[in-house]
């Protein structure tokens, strides 16, 4: 009889990033509408990446979220005939130049596409740029149940759809599109299997969704032109009553189990890409919300924007790869700087924002995960 409960590890981690890339002035060229606006002092995104739109490229959602599971294998233990289920969490399902697909599933298409055991479970998930993080609360309680041993979570976005959108629509740097124009092209992988060691382990995942708020971020077809369009309210997205939700949620979650955020003692945070100032802006008002410095922050949204669902595991992925040049401490509230953090045997800390509004914290200490 099985005493000890089951779970789950960050196993290995992979990603596709297209070779294209745009800077602001060349999006500047694009949209007239936006005048003097600044976009890398508004976002500090400098460029993104951007997806072949030749379909032989395969830069397509379906092609970089294939790249990038392969990817994902090379660096694993397991081969694709070790997986239970595969996840598929794109927001963007564009596949065969530029049709967008619902049925059959990207996930049993991708199955099919790694050589996976025939009658593996596969599924889509849709939760805005939170699914990448809602496909793995669902394998993680998968893996806890005991229903599966192991499985991938998967997406690919061709994200910059929008920001054509923008640029072709926007009025000025206060347009409800002007968001788009953040945005970056890329996938992710992540797979995930039973832990046998707390060095190696998915200690908590849990998320919460505030629908009141759902207004806020929409996605649908433009009715100006040929298109999709994405509509924020940046200013009432990212006020600090909304930025309050996740230390609240956080801090009511680690309450019930007798213990406070400084007792976590992660050695880094990732949050969602949105930009340079809102990863800032969150910072402050969950140092101020816990009581306590927060831990070294990582971010790549410099080089490659907000590449919606697939942002923390890329991050993620960077980071463990040595590719993040820079580790943004917040500066603790009495002025000492922050200690130097671990890289093997960390703790990681990484908390979703995502339309709905979706929010949570997935809490991981990794030492031997495969990029």
């Amino acid at each position: 009889m099985r005493t000890t409960e089951r779970r789950s590890r960050i196993e290995a981690l992979g990603a596709f990033l297209p070779a294209g890339s745009q800077t602001n002035d060349e999006i500047r060229a694009e949209a007239p509408g936006l005048g003097d606006a600044d976009v890398e002092r508004i976002t500090g995104i400098a460029e993104r990446r951007v997806h072949d739109p030749d379909p032989t490229a395969g830069e397509d959602s379906f092609g970089m979220a294939l790249a990038a599971a392969r990817d994902c294998l090379a660096a694993s233990r397991h081969r694709a005939t070790d997986l239970d289920v595969v996840i598929s969490a794109s927001i963007t399902r564009v596949k065969d130049g530029g049709r967008f697909h619902f049925e059959p599933s990207f996930a049993g298409m991708l199955a099919g596409e790694l050589g996976a055991r025939p009658g593996i479970i596969s599924f889509d998930v849709s939760n805005a740029c939170a699914g990448m993080m809602t496909g793995v609360w669902l394998l993680d309680r998968m893996i806890r149940s005991g229903a599966v041993r192991g499985g991938m979570v998967v997406s690919g976005e061709q994200a910059t759809r929008v920001a054509r959108t923008a640029a072709r629509e926007l009025t000025d740097s206060y347009d409800p599109q002007f968001a788009s124009l953040s945005v970056g092209d890329s996938a992710a992988a992540v797979i995930l299997d039973e832990s046998t060691d707390p060095a190696d382990r998915i200690h908590y995942i849990e998320l919460m969704t505030c629908s009141e708020y759902s207004h806020l971020c929409l996605g649908m077809p433009s009715d100006r032109s040929q298109g999709i369009g994405l509509y924020t309210d940046n200013k009432k997205m990212h006020d600090r009553d909304r930025l309050k939700l996740w230390p609240r949620f956080h801090e009511d979650f680690l309450a019930k189990n007798g213990r406070r955020f400084a007792d976590e003692e992660f050695d880094y945070v990732i949050h969602h890409q949105v930009g340079t100032r809102f990863i800032d802006y969150v910072n402050q008002t969950a140092e101020a919300e816990f009581g306590t410095s927060m831990p070294a922050s990582l971010q790549v949204v410099e080089r490659f924007g907000n590449t919606a669902t697939t942002s923390h595991f890329l991050t993620l992925r960077e980071h463990l790869r040595g590719n993040v040049p820079s580790v943004r401490d917040a500066a603790p509230s009495d002025g000492t700087p922050h200690e130097g953090a671990r890289i093997g045997g960390a703790r990681y800390l990484m908390v979703p924002a995502a339309s709905g509004v979706v929010t949570g914290a997935l809490s991981a200490t990794i030492t031997n995960a495969g990029v």
